[in-house]
Formats: structure tokens, sequence, C-alpha cells
């Protein structure tokens, strides 16, 4: 039985100096694989800063983007999962505004996932054996614009094998007014930061946690820990999946 939490943003930082665009990063005490996205995607169906990608990826159209992805994807190891990790997410889930990757800013609503991703997904399922639990991107903010509320930040694929999530929680970091007070109360861990010896008030940062249980997401919850001092405790928590199964 092999247990995995991974927590972003704190999991991409993780990564270092590696960078993962059109690139496969492998954990091998893990049994995971990180496989990259298209970098520099702001969505839809036409590429962005189109010289920067053909300089640095040699991907000049949409059709080198999947085989970019796809080939990054292909030397994982067959005893490992694979996570997709991109800017922004894939499209062909939903044109609502409110769906994971919909547009909120045009009234008619609209699908600003990006297509190449789709289809390197669609490739990698029906050509090769390789288990992607988990698709995770960021970009499309949870909080839609005038006002008209939230997002939906996960959705799990059709034959159940995949979850879609988006992290993008803004903004990320909240100030508080709330001071410091002395000793360690339950579910609190003393943390090395510069707030403690600025004296002033906390903050209050989001967080999303994946949990994965042999090779399969198990829970996937939106959390707030609160820092304040050299303290710090989780003080929100959202189930956004669980598999109960």
């Amino acid at each position: 039985m092999f247990f995995c939490a991974l927590l972003f943003p704190a999991a991409t930082n993780s990564l270092g100096d590696e960078h993962v665009g059109y690139q496969r990063l492998d954990f091998p005490s893990f049994k995971l694989s990180i496989v990259g996205g298209r970098p520099f995607s702001r969505g839809g169906d036409q590429l962005f800063r189109t010289k920067l990608l053909y300089q640095r990826y040699r991907v000049h159209d949409m059709d080198a983007s999947v085989r970019s992805i796809c080939q990054a994807a292909h030397g994982t190891p067959e005893d490992h999962v694979a996570i997709i990790l991109a800017h922004n997410g894939p499209t062909g889930l939903g044109s609502q505004a409110e769906d994971i990757c919909g547009k909120d800013w045009w009234e008619e609503g609209g699908d600003h996932g990006d297509p190449d991703l789709e289809q390197a997904l669609r490739q990698l399922k029906e050509t090769t054996k390789l288990s992607v639990p988990l698709v995770v991107f960021g970009h499309m903010h949870k909080e839609l614009q005038s006002g008209k509320g939230n997002r939906k930040m996960v959705v799990q694929s059709s034959d159940n094998q995949t979850i879609y999530l988006n992290g993008a929680i803004v903004p990320r970091v909240k100030g508080t007014k709330e001071k410091s007070s002395s000793g360690i109360g339950e579910n609190e861990i003393p943390v090395g930061t510069a707030e403690s010896e600025s004296g002033g008030g906390g903050t209050t940062r989001a967080f999303t946690l994946v949990e994965i249980l042999d090779g399969k997401i198990k829970k996937v919850a939106e959390i707030w820990v609160q820092v304040i001092g050299s303290i710090a405790k989780i003080v929100e928590e959202t189930t956004l999946f669980e598999d109960v199964t």
C-alpha cells in the first residue's frame, strides 16, 4: 500500500530548478512521474509567445505541442502513475462560465481550455497503458468576474479514472489582524517565518491538498493555513472530492 499527499503550490516549489515544461520528472521512491504541459499558455486555440516556444522547444503549432507532451510522457516507468502539470487546463471540460475552464468574461460563456492538452491526453489514453489519475493546472481564477460566484475547481472524467484540478485560488495569501499568542495549542505547529521576527499581524494562505493511495486519488481539499508569529494551523478545510469506495 502506497500513500502520497501532494500540496499545491508547495508541490511545484519542490521541483526546484528542474523545469518541467514538455519534460518529465520521475520520483522512484513514490512511483510517481510529473509530466509538463505547454508553458506560457493563456488558454484558447492560439499559441502564446510563439517565438519563445519555438526557440526553446521547437514547438511552432498545436500539433507540435501535442507531440512534445506525448514524447515527455512516453518514457514514464511502467510501475509509475503520471501527474500532468500544466499552466492551463484542457478543452472538453465544459463551456459554461462557471466550468473549470469556462469563459466568465463573456456572457455566452465558452471553453477556454488548451486543445493540445486535451488531444495529448486522448492520445496517451488510446495508445499507452499509462495511468494518469491527476491533471492539475491553474490560470482560470476560482472567483468569477463581476461577482458571479465561484467556478468548479474539480472535475472527474466520465470513466472515473482521472481528476482534473484547478488550483488557481486568488489571492492565495490574505492578511489577518490577529496577533500571536504564547504557547502552542492543539493542531498548531511551530514554523520559522519572517513574521515571527516582525511581531506584526499574520496571514492565511491557501493550499490544495491531494491525497493519493495506490495510484488513485482519494481526496482533494482546499485548505487555509493561518500563520501568526511562529505558529501555523489549519483554520478552514473544504473537501472538493473524496473517493468513498
